[in-house]
């Protein structure tokens, strides 16, 4: 067996996925990871780094294409890091994706499930509500776009085919205004310069928010910069200046002051008035998340009975879809402006049978074992991350008869249902939703139920 080389070419077909989306292959025991690459297709692939069981390389040349393959549609698919599957159908994509899912599920998780749903999305363009652009000062002048892959080195980008066109147009204009008037984009490595991320929401009425990120307490010419962003999209309702002068990779700081208009827009979502103000979470693609919740209110199997536990709830988005078929639905949320949010969106709807608390999920949780509260139903929908540690514990403890685990993460979720099954609860479906087309990410939505007495015996 020859031992590769750095810089040497071998041919080699690509097997599979990684969870970033790159193409896997072997080489004398090694596993191979090549970008923009497709399974069954065969490349010559150079090797440009060499650890012991695994290597990188890139594609030299195809010798075998899939007809999965097309041309990339995005002019900065090449140095950007935002999408990692415009060289693939939308199809091969999906299937990418699903089988993510379903191995997460049977390797880390030790589930015997085949994960034979995924939900794709309709529209695979300009399907995202919120985009925070970063800024920086090239060798070319002022870049506002998004981070070239694996650095934070800042690429300019005039119309990312992710965002609304309103928030593209945002950006360009900007631009425009810093260099008019000299305003110096923020340096990392200095941590000098005063603009640091442009932050645009935007709703389904053709609305926007606009959010500058600043190295500072103001910018100078605020009303120039009001008109020239009002001038630019009629859609704009608001202008809002951020104040962070923290040496850290955290976008928002927690200062806000309103330079013009309002701080906050109104969304629909699953037929309820959700307000977002600036820091409030919410799903970036409108459509799929009223197809997550959708499949996630269908594993709760709810009758109208039934207390549901909903941690992590954000402003109340799963809580308040929730309510409509439960008889009481308990959020818990760690951000205090976020259970803000979900009170006031509670009362902008007339939903009555909910109830939020502040604080973090495990002690929420646990506060409300002791006080002998047994929901039937426990949603979380927690963060990349997964559920920290000892809260698997704690919602067993609760022994509801269905836990509903929506996740943003595979692996995670996987580790989380381990913990679960050896607490009692066995996932009985699983699928997956599609909310970042052409991107890595992917969404999935898990039904857990509580084993019988004979289950647990095997019998």
């Amino acid at each position: 067996m020859t031992e590769p080389k750095k810089n040497g070419v071998y041919e080699l077909d690509i097997t599979g996925y990684t969870a970033e989306g790159l193409g896997v292959a072997r080489l004398d025991g090694r596993v191979i990871f090549i970008p923009n690459t497709i399974r069954d297709e065969r490349w010559q692939v150079q090797l440009l780094k060499i650890n012991k069981n695994v290597a990188w390389g890139r594609g030299v040349k195809p010798v075998m294409e899939s007809p999965c393959r097309v041309p990339s549609d995005c002019p900065h698919s090449g140095p950007c890091g935002g999408c990692q599957f415009r060289h693939m159908d939308y199809k091969e994509e999906l299937e990418a994706k699903r089988q993510r899912v379903e191995d997460a599920l049977r390797r880390i998780g030790g589930v015997d499930i085949a994960v034979d749903t995924i939900h794709g999305a309709q529209e695979t363009h300009r399907y995202r509500n919120k985009v925070q652009f970063p800024v920086a000062r090239g060798k070319d002048g002022v870049r506002v776009g998004l981070f070239r892959a694996r650095s934070h080195d800042v690429i300019d980008v005039a119309d990312c085919l992710l965002q609304s066109e309103a928030a593209n147009r945002l950006g360009r204009e900007l631009k425009r205004w810093m260099e008019r008037g000299s305003v110096p984009a923020y340096d990392e490595k200095t941590g000098k310069g005063l603009v640091r991320h442009l932050y645009v929401r935007t709703n389904r009425a053709g609305e926007s928010l606009v959010c500058l990120v600043v190295n500072g307490k103001k910018l100078p010419d605020e009303p120039g910069l009001v008109n020239a962003l009002r001038a630019c999209d009629p859609g704009l309702v608001g202008v809002v200046l951020n104040r962070n002068e923290m040496d850290t990779n955290v976008i928002l700081g927690d200062s806000y002051r309103t330079l013009w208009g309002r701080d906050w827009l109104e969304e629909e979502l699953c037929g309820l008035m959700f307000r977002l103000s600036v820091p409030s979470f919410f799903q970036i693609n409108r459509e799929q998340t009223e197809v997550l919740y959708s499949r996630a209110l269908d594993f709760a199997g709810l009758t109208g009975k039934e207390t549901v536990l909903d941690l992590y709830c954000g402003i109340g988005t799963i809580s308040l879809t929730m309510a409509k078929k439960a008889g009481k639905v308990i959020g818990a949320e760690i951000v205090s402006e976020a259970i803000e949010d979900a009170k006031e969106n509670a009362k902008r709807n007339g939903i009555e049978n909910v109830e939020f608390f502040c604080g973090d999920a495990g002690e929420i949780a646990y506060k409300l074992a002791i006080d002998g509260v047994r929901p039937a139903v426990i949603c979380v929908d927690p963060p990349r991350k997964g559920l920290v540690p000892g809260v698997t514990d704690i919602l067993a403890d609760m022994a509801p008869e269905r836990i509903v685990y929506v996740s943003c993460d595979p692996a995670t979720l996987a580790r989380d249902v381990k913990l679960l099954a050896q607490r009692g609860y066995l996932v009985k479906k699983a699928e997956a939703v599609d909310l970042f087309p052409r991107t890595q990410h992917v969404e999935s939505v898990v039904l857990l139920e509580r084993m019988s007495g004979n289950e647990r015996k095997g019998t």
